[in-house]
């Protein structure tokens, strides 16, 4: 079983986002190659900025489909595997929207990924537009052993921005929880996207047994504080200009982020 230190080596790694045009079943899409060619130009600008992950996402699938679409699950497999191939060094993952981790763990066994994210593990959840999401930690966890990819690191969200809490729990019982089903790290969001999570809220969860992500509104301005309560962070919003990775955002964020490990 691969643990979380076995891939991100250094303290306090970053994963970037890599957010995906339309793929191929939505409207607006260019087609894969155009897919691939938007991925690997921000996997260029990612390692030259010295990350060290990215997470591969069809952020531009609109409107999100609960489950996965074969379509969405080839397309997702071939531009994962493009990424895979083409990256020098840092760890490639990649995540389904909206919520089918199922999905993700098949593409990233496929395409040789290291890691998922999903958004919903363990937590009763709902959105207005969706409804209860379905969640089975356990069923996930089998079926990452069915098919041989127990070397694929799970990084669960609790407590996601966007939807509402069914059940009603702590953070850390909710962190808690997820380890304990199996979560090789916890990531802990803001509201919505571009809001950090609070402070307190990661020292909730500090000591739940997992490593604890930032998943939302890490930037420059709020990396000092909010890096020394946590263990990495998973970076997009904020690095982003006109849908694609800024070699600028990047290297001011970067440098902060620099300074803070010095």
């Amino acid at each position: 079983m691969a643990k979380f230190s076995d891939y991100f080596k250094k303290p306090k790694p970053i994963i970037g986002m890599i957010h995906l045009p339309p793929l191929p079943g939505y409207a607006n899409s260019q087609g894969i190659d155009s897919a691939i060619d938007h991925a690997i130009a921000d996997l260029r600008v990612l390692e030259e900025g010295g990350v060290d992950g990215v997470l591969v996402e069809n952020e531009y699938d609109r409107p999100h489909r609960v489950s996965a679409t074969p379509e969405t699950i080839a397309a997702m497999t071939r531009i994962t595997r493009a990424v895979v191939q083409e990256s020098d060094s840092i760890v490639v993952g990649c995540e389904i929207l909206l919520n089918d981790p199922q999905a993700s763990l098949a593409v990233a066994k496929a395409a040789g990924a290291a890691f998922i994210r999903t958004d919903y593990f363990v937590d009763r959840m709902t959105r207005p537009e969706y409804g209860e999401f379905h969640i089975d930690p356990d069923a996930l966890i089998a079926y990452r052993t069915e098919i041989g990819a127990d070397d694929v690191l799970i990084l669960a969200d609790i407590q996601v921005k966007y939807a509402t809490m069914i059940e009603p729990r702590s953070m850390r019982d909710s962190a808690m929880l997820a380890r304990a089903k199996g979560a090789d790290a916890i990531v802990v969001t803001g509201d919505e996207s571009g809001h950090a999570p609070s402070v307190q809220h990661l020292r909730d969860v500090s000591g739940c047994g997992a490593p604890v992500l930032i998943g939302s509104g890490l930037d420059s301005s709020n990396a000092a504080a909010l890096l020394a309560e946590c263990d990495g962070a998973i970076v997009g919003t904020s690095l982003m200009q006109e849908k694609s990775v800024s070699r600028d955002k990047l290297e001011l964020f970067m440098s902060q982020v620099r300074r803070e490990a010095e």
